[in-house]
Parts: structure tokens; C-alpha cells; sequence
């Protein structure tokens, strides 16, 4: 098996500084919160629900989920709480939907990444 390292030390200055430069314009810390946030099993199904979806009430989603309205409730809060999701009430209803199309993308391309990576063994 080969070592995933290199066997020499070959530092690209240019490249290093360019990327440390475009890195130190970005915020890391509230992009790894959106990944730990879609981390969930449940949560993730929820937003690919969302996703096939353009909005579902609690009741929906928690069927969807196989669970209670109230466990549904609490996972699309959080979604809603780190800016993946939002939510509107209609009478008695509240219907979710994802955040803008970016998060919808963002979803479905995971899953079709993890589709490839399967079928690629």
C-alpha cells in the first residue's frame, strides 16, 4: 500500500500564499457549522425532502421522517435556527422550504456525490 504522503518536501510559495490570502477572506467556522448542521441523518433527509420539495408542512416532513411532529419540529428549528431553512405559517399550517437555491444545490449535490462514490466501489 502506498504512503498518501509525499516522500519529499516541495512547498509551491506561490500557490500557498495565494490560497492563504482568498482563505483569510472567508469564514471557515460558519461554513463547517452548515456542514455540521446537514450532518444529521435526520436532518439531512429533511433537507433532501426539502429539496424534491418546494415547501412541506411539519406534519409532512415528520411522516416523510417516520417520526413525531414534535422530533420533525426540532430538526427543521435547527435548520431554520443555522439559515438552511425558513418557515411560514398558513392558517393553521407551518410549511418549511429550503433557504434559496444554494443550500437546494448544495443538497442535491451532495447526494449525487454520494451516488458516484458508491457505484466507483
Amino acid at each position: 500500500m502506498a504512503k498518501e504522503i509525499c516522500d519529499v518536501v516541495c512547498v509551491d510559495e506561490e500557490k500557498v500564499e495565494r490560497v492563504q490570502r482568498q482563505l483569510a477572506d472567508q469564514n471557515p467556522l460558519e461554513v463547517a457549522k452548515i456542514f455540521k448542521a446537514l450532518s444529521d441523518d435526520t436532518r439531512i433527509k429533511i433537507a433532501y425532502a426539502l429539496s424534491l420539495e418546494d415547501k412541506l408542512c411539519v406534519c409532512d416532513v415528520a411522516n416523510i421522517i417516520g417520526s413525531s411532529t414534535a422530533t420533525a419540529s426540532y430538526h427543521l428549528r435547527l435548520l431554520k435556527n443555522m439559515g438552511l431553512a425558513k418557515y411560514s405559517k398558513e392558517g393553521k399550517l407551518v410549511y418549511y422550504s429550503l433557504d434559496d437555491a444554494h443550500v437546494k444545490h448544495l443538497v442535491q449535490v451532495a447526494f449525487i456525490h454520494q451516488k458516484e462514490v458508491v457505484s466507483i466501489g
